[in-house]
């Protein structure tokens, strides 16, 4: 599937169940799971490895988070 494809198809299911296509796209949905998976568990290196970056001062930046509340977090996690 091209990425062209898959933004029909998330389009298209956008719209089947009543909202607005072009206010959600498939990055707005990536960052949005992104979000919420920090938010509910904190951890911020799974979401790190969930989107793929190597960096993780992109992923604080990613989500919008402050960089030292977010290394907080990522010491106390146990790799």
């Amino acid at each position: 599937m091209t990425p062209r494809q898959y933004a029909r198809l998330v389009s298209e299911w956008i719209a089947s169940i009543g909202l607005d296509s072009r206010l959600y796209g498939t990055h707005s949905l990536r960052r949005t799971k992104a979000t919420l998976i920090y938010r509910r568990t904190g951890n911020l290196r799974a979401v790190q490895l969930l989107l793929g970056h190597t960096k993780i001062e992109s992923t604080v930046r990613y989500l919008g988070i402050e960089v030292d509340d977010a290394l907080a977090i990522a010491e106390q996690v146990d790799l």
